[in-house]
């Protein structure tokens, strides 16, 4: 077993979509993975590029967006630390290329995966194929859901929402969550036009559900937002 693969074993088999794999699989996986870092602001890759690779981000932020008629910017999604995208790629027809643009909205780290050796693995073995699979129809599920919060609930709804799902685990009340991600993307990702997150925010501290300092913003009510959730 190679020095590179020890390296790096313990920190895929973290990743969701590695866990279907046995040892042997993994090591021809990272025997073509490669690292990428990205400057603040710099494009990992636009709507229509090949899509040779899927990510893992170590560190930073990436926003997935896109172009509206109009010339405006709708943010797909917000990448963290700890997820994968892209992956859906892998089954896709080869000639259609990324979806979205993926950028950078903090200096970011990521682990960039070669499709065709995955896409190899899972023509070997069909337990594997239905193993990853499963994950993949996991994730779906949780996209589904996330749809349906944009589309079924208020703007107040899923601000409130958001808000919450940043708490630290284990935290009972009054935490602060530092919002790294400019408001202008959290906006865009929740569907809310800036003006209306401000509006929103406003009455939030109004009704001392939170309290705004700069960026950060302390949760005084936890559930009295969670009652906001439930309307």
């Amino acid at each position: 077993m190679s020095e590179h693969f020890k390296a790096f074993n313990g920190e895929l088999r973290e990743i969701d979509l590695f866990r279907a794999l046995d040892d042997e699989q993994l090591e021809a996986v990272i025997r073509t993975t490669r690292s990428v870092s990205l400057a603040q602001g710099e494009r990992l890759f636009n709507l229509g590029d090949p899509a040779r690779c899927f990510f893992h981000l170590c560190s930073g932020q990436i926003k997935l967006a896109r172009t509206s008629l109009n010339g405006g910017e709708k943010v797909i999604e917000v990448i963290r630390p700890g997820n994968t995208f892209a992956q859906a790629v892998m089954f896709m027809e080869s000639d259609k290329g990324y979806p979205v643009t993926a950028e950078a909205i903090d200096d970011s780290d990521l682990l960039a995966f070669d499709n065709a050796t995955i896409v190899g693995l899972l023509r070997e073995s069909v337990d594997t194929c239905f193993r990853m699979m499963t994950t993949l129809s996991w994730r779906l599920r949780q996209q589904v859901e996330e749809i349906e919060r944009l589309t079924l609930h208020t703007a107040t709804c899923r601000l409130a929402a958001y808000l919450i799902q940043q708490l630290p685990a284990n935290v009972l009340e009054s935490p602060e969550v530092h919002l790294t991600t400019p408001k202008n993307i959290i906006a865009s990702r929740l569907g809310i036009q800036p003006e209306t997150f401000s509006r929103i925010v406003a009455c939030l501290i109004k009704d001392n559900l939170i309290e705004v300092n700069g960026q950060d913003i302390v949760l005084r009510d936890i559930d009295g937002l969670r009652e906001r959730i439930d309307l």
